[in-house]
């Protein structure tokens, strides 16, 4: 028997500047204010218990908002002491998270928001099938280095055409 497919919850991502970030992610792409910037430390409340189990002993603090996107999917934003870019500013070869994707119907029109607010586009704006639909995609990174990808349709009906054919 196949597992029942799940939903997904949230997705964290470690910023340098985490007022910026939440300015960014809410202003430009829209997503709603959950929980403003607290300060997290390491110390033996349940919520540092928690953290030092995750990242282990010596993580010293932490800043953390709460983010949602329209569809309800947690955006946790994390400021940790000390973060830093990576060497390469996207790391694909090296597995684990390498970016994440949202959709917008208006892809011109968000990569130039994007672009204005000191973001980067990566790449032109592309079609999936040139001349048959009008699946469009492009990858972009936030004002911090955070790669991201946006498409015009949903994930399933951009795939389940064969995109790739």
């Amino acid at each position: 028997m196949l597992p029942t497919p799940r939903t997904f919850s949230h997705i964290g991502l470690s910023v340098p500047d985490i007022e910026a970030a939440v300015k960014f992610y809410t202003e430009v792409l829209g997503f709603y204010t959950i929980m403003t910037p607290t300060g997290i430390t390491e110390d033996t409340s349940p919520i540092g218990q928690m953290c030092t189990d995750v990242f282990g002993p010596g993580w010293s603090s932490l800043r953390i908002a709460h983010l949602a996107t329209a569809d309800r999917i947690g955006f946790e934003l994390f400021q940790f002491d000390g973060n830093r870019a990576p060497e390469d500013n996207l790391p694909f070869r090296q597995h684990g998270t390498f970016h994440f994707a949202i959709q917008d119907p208006d892809v011109e029109g968000l990569v130039e928001k994007i672009v204005a607010a000191g973001g980067k586009q990566r790449m032109p704006i592309r079609e999936y099938f040139p001349g048959k639909k009008p699946y469009r995609m492009v990858y972009v990174e936030d004002p911090f280095g955070v790669v991201f990808e946006i498409y015009s349709h949903s994930y399933e009906l951009t795939y389940s055409a064969g995109a790739y054919s």
